[in-house]
């Protein structure tokens, strides 16, 4: 985590004075880890204990992630004819990272690691993100920093695009408060690693760091000009995607996406969190307010991080939740969605304004106490639901292929089909995994094989339940839920003509 400022203690008091805006940041930034490396090291092991918590890293699209390394490794050996790698450089850090530490532990263990470092860099990001806008180290704000990194983003499991945001998070704190030599480093470092994550994070790195950059040079009675520009420019994007591409719209209203809906995950209750995460909020800040509001320049203290708050929430409601895109077969969708991981961290850089006080820290962290006692809960399940899969596979003849149909929880927003794929890795092909057939990942399928689906509207149908079993298919198994509470797992064989998932069990 590094700030790029001193740090006053927890208590009303103003943001330090010492620093001189000629030093370099990267100093400030060394001797803040020297001097507060106990809390570093606390929080930091802190923000790791969900990934340890289970015997498997519950987070969505996570099981497939670690299901495709150890195919590219049968096909590094030969071992998979019909499937190939492309050569692709982005999207592909966190593979590539898995691969990497694959060959040096399990995989298993390298999917800990990696994930472990993937949080470590979110959160650090994050937290320095919020320390540049405001040149104070944001400890009052942690358990807030802590729920988004734990949200719907990495509860998705779409790591190298949280990978790509932590990346974004680093480069643009140390562009707004770097010198021109640190800028240049910024960009020189942060933009290809970004790149190789996830170009979405890339593009909102560069848009974020332009917009600071002018925001900061350009005189305060000029800020509302700039701001509507930036304004007009998404508009004008948004009509030009429009006229050019095949877009969708969210399923969920614009009022949902505020950056607190990161918090609401596997069910109903979490709404309840979401409600008091923008209730608490809405309070600090206007208390915040009233109590400086004889403070000169107290506006300008928060101006350009609310301003790249409401450009955040602005693009939520212009851009596409989903744009189909000529190379790929399926669309790059849920982009509303990922967009929400950067607003709530926008807005934890205008709280980040507010004179630290006590009972922020205290309500905050009662608040993440229960968000993360939800989410211990639900993982749990999930993971009981895994080992259950693990053991199912295990009675199969040795590289079956496998169909699984795994809905979510009613009223959730996490999907949970990918513990098929983790439990199969060493005894099974999960022949319906999406990633080959869709054209955004390094592991390929460009003709029928033994090993995945080729075809993209084939996976979709087979993860709906409705896709009919061809001869070509056989011997195939389906892995389904065959119980009203979704949680108990069982196993069958599929006849060609049979809908994959005809025995599933699921809410109406």
């Amino acid at each position: 985590m590094l700030p790029l400022a001193n740090t006053p203690k927890l208590r009303a008091e103003p943001p330090s004075t010492d620093v001189r805006p000629s030093d370099p940041a990267i100093l400030h930034s060394l001797r803040f880890m020297r001097e507060r490396r106990g809390k570093i090291l606390l929080s930091s092991a802190a923000i790791l204990i969900p990934c340890f918590w289970h015997r498997h890293i519950e987070a969505g699209d996570l099981g497939s992630h670690l299901y495709n390394a150890w195919l590219a490794q049968l096909v590094h050996q030969g071992k998979a004819p019909g499937l190939w790698l492309a050569h692709q450089w982005n999207n592909v850090l966190f593979d590539f990272l898995l691969s990497t530490l694959g060959g040096i532990f399990s995989l298993q263990n390298a999917e800990r690691i990696a994930v472990a470092l993937a949080v470590l860099l979110f959160f650090g990001g994050s937290f320095a993100l919020v320390g540049a806008a405001n040149r104070r180290a944001p400890w009052s704000l942690l358990p807030l920093l802590a729920m988004i990194s734990y949200g719907w983003t990495f509860q998705m499991g779409f790591v190298n695009y949280y990978i790509s945001l932590g990346f974004a998070f680093f480069g643009v704190a140390l562009l707004w408060r770097g010198n021109r030599w640190e800028r240049v480093a910024a960009l020189l470092l942060f933009v290809p690693l970004a790149y190789m994550a996830h170009p979405l994070g890339l593009l909102w790195f560069l848009a974020a760091a332009i917009y600071v950059g002018l925001a900061m040079t350009t005189p305060r009675r000029y800020q509302s000009a700039l701001f509507c520009a930036a304004c007009g420019a998404l508009v004008l994007l948004h009509f030009y995607l429009a006229r050019h591409f095949v877009m969708d719209r969210p399923d969920l209203p614009y009022s949902f996406f505020t950056g607190a809906d990161q918090f609401v995950l596997f069910g109903g209750r979490y709404n309840a969190v979401k409600l008091a995460a923008v209730i608490l909020a809405i309070a600090a800040f206007g208390a915040d307010l009233v109590a400086r509001r004889r403070e000169p320049h107290r506006d300008a203290s928060y101006a350009i991080p609310l301003q790249l708050y409401l450009l955040a929430e602005l693009g939520v409601v212009l851009l596409p939740d989903g744009i189909h895109l000529p190379p790929y077969a399926s669309a790059i969708a849920l982009l509303t969605e990922r967009l929400t991981s950067v607003a709530a961290v926008l807005a934890c850089c205008v709280l980040g304004t507010m004179r630290p006080r006590q009972w922020h820290w205290i309500a905050f962290g009662a608040l993440a106490l229960v968000f993360f006692a939800f989410v211990y809960r639900d993982t749990a399940t999930i993971d009981h639901m895994e080992t259950r899969v693990e053991q199912l596979v295990r009675t199969l003849p040795p590289g079956s292929r496998v169909m699984a149909t795994v809905m979510p929880f009613p009223g959730s927003r996490v999907v949970i089909q990918h513990i098929v794929d983790r439990a199969c890795i060493g005894h099974c092909f999960s022949y319906g995994n999406y990633e080959p057939a869709s054209g955004q990942f390094r592991v390929r399928a460009t003709s029928p094989n033994p090993y995945a689906m080729w075809n993209d509207r084939d996976t979709a149908a087979m993860e709906e339940g409705w896709y009919e079993v061809r001869p070509q298919d056989l011997p195939v198994y389906q892995i389904y839920q065959c119980s009203r509470g979704q949680t108990d797992m069982c196993v069958a064989p599929l006849a060609a003509g049979d809908g994959n998932d005809d025995l599933g069990v699921h809410p109406p």
